[in-house]
């Protein structure tokens, strides 16, 4: 049996013990699996008729021997060859699916996460909770993912409850624990204890001493941010009983956190009172929150804040969220949002999906598109039904010509520039008064 070429002398080690050099997944990798799964989910638009023949067993064979070297790499003596390497298996796990491989490596996997959590550094400790992440992103909900959830999750939560572990690890893992428990916990009592120990991460921002300014700043805002997002995504899956407890226990201390001096705290607690309003009166028909006055009073404050200490651009995504959140309040309304993935549509009309969608895009980035074509546990969640299956002749057939594509182009871009065109003599002539 001939012996297989060596693949680059990148993963040994130099003289003098030095670390070795990670070739990092690339997107030309990354194209490699999207060409054999995804043949049936490109966009018409991006299907090329002369374009050259693949070898998909080969190339898959040549991908998944470069993982097996990520995977091993993920136990080498330096740190930035196993941060590397966990960095590398995150671009591939988030683009692409790879369930049969990760199945076969799954306890290798667990292992070398929950090695570099407890045993890292920060960045480490970041870059393995991401991977765990999406780990159980790609096996879904299931009994694996849960022999997974039972390994990490007391490790995630022992670095989340840490005090003195670093900030962005704690944040990290506090993520890390809310999506792996929303993916594949059954066990109601688990997700109580989950919530719990995310509970009293985020309320300690309700006990800071205020000043006349408000709520003064420090330097746990973003692990009371990332607490309080699981948390809440965790609340979409709560039983009704459940659901009406929490919301009686911090609807009203949640405007607290409004006057928060940081951008992302006041967007997260006016997206979370908005979704805690959307699951009261879907439970409750007849809701009625006592200090409805002075809220909306405070959402419309932020919805129209002129303060001049602010970037313009912080003012204008608070304004955008706040009116957001206030129609949601005052109105029971909901701005439908539209996401395209190839040849398909999804709407954005709740809270709910939002949050929920808006969590999953964090996590896989670029890679949202494809796993929402592809990835049955994302499409069971959305209720998007099974994949849907094109074939190359279907493609084709849908393909739009090129010169159709170019005039389309042409005219979108000349319509894009009017209206921008437009906004800019409004904001001459009218200037800024906020």
């Amino acid at each position: 049996m001939p012996k297989p070429k060596k693949r680059g002398g990148n993963h040994q080690r130099g003289a003098g013990g030095q670390p070795r050099n990670v070739q990092p997944f690339s997107d030309e990798d990354a194209s490699i699996e999207t060409m054999s799964h995804c043949s049936g989910f490109s966009d018409p638009a991006s299907f090329t008729e002369d374009g050259p023949e693949v070898d998909e067993e080969a190339t898959q064979e040549d991908l998944e021997y470069k993982l097996k070297g990520f995977i091993d790499l993920t136990l080498d003596k330096s740190a930035k060859t196993r941060q590397a390497a966990l960095e590398s298996l995150k671009s591939a796990f988030s683009s692409k699916i790879l369930y049969e491989f990760i199945m076969e490596r799954r306890m290798t996997l667990t292992d070398s996460i929950e090695r570099c959590i407890k045993k890292g550094k920060s960045e480490e400790q970041c870059a393995a909770a991401g991977l765990a992440c999406l780990l159980c992103v790609q096996m879904g909900s299931g009994i694996e993912s849960e022999e997974i959830f039972k390994t990490l999750g007391p490790v995630l939560k022992k670095v989340v409850c840490d005090g003195t572990a670093n900030v962005q690890a704690r944040q990290a893992c506090a993520t890390c624990l809310g999506i792996c428990c929303f993916i594949v916990t059954d066990d109601i009592t688990e997700l109580y204890s989950t919530m719990e120990c995310l509970e009293n991460i985020f309320t300690k921002a309700y006990q800071r001493d205020r000043d006349t300014n408000g709520v003064s700043s420090t330097h746990n805002t973003v692990l009371h941010i990332s607490a309080l997002l699981a948390w809440t995504l965790l609340l979409t899956i709560c039983p009704v009983n459940e659901v009406k407890k929490k919301i009686e226990t911090h609807l009203h201390k949640l405007p607290s956190l409004l006057s928060c001096d940081d951008l992302s705290m006041r967007i997260a607690a006016g997206e979370t009172l908005a979704l805690l309003f959307e699951l009261a009166r879907e439970t409750d028909a007849d809701f009625f929150y006592e200090d409805m006055e002075l809220l909306t009073e405070k959402l419309r404050a932020l919805a129209t804040d002129g303060n001049k200490h602010r970037a313009k651009v912080d003012k204008r995504k608070q304004r955008s969220v706040f009116r957001d959140v206030l129609r949601a309040v005052e109105e029971r309304d909901f701005p439908t949002e539209m996401v395209k993935f190839g040849p398909e549509r999804m709407y954005i009309d709740c809270w709910v999906k939002k949050q929920t969608y808006d969590t999953f895009k964090e996590i896989l980035g670029s890679g949202m598109q494809y796993h929402l074509q592809s990835n049955d546990f994302l499409r069971n969640v959305f209720e998007l039904g099974p994949p849907v299956m094109l074939d190359a002749a279907t493609l084709k057939t849908m393909k739009i010509p090129r010169f159709e594509r170019h005039l389309y182009n042409s005219a979108a871009f000349k319509a894009r520039t009017k209206a921008r065109s437009k906004c800019r003599d409004k904001r001459a002539d009218v200037g800024e008064f906020f």
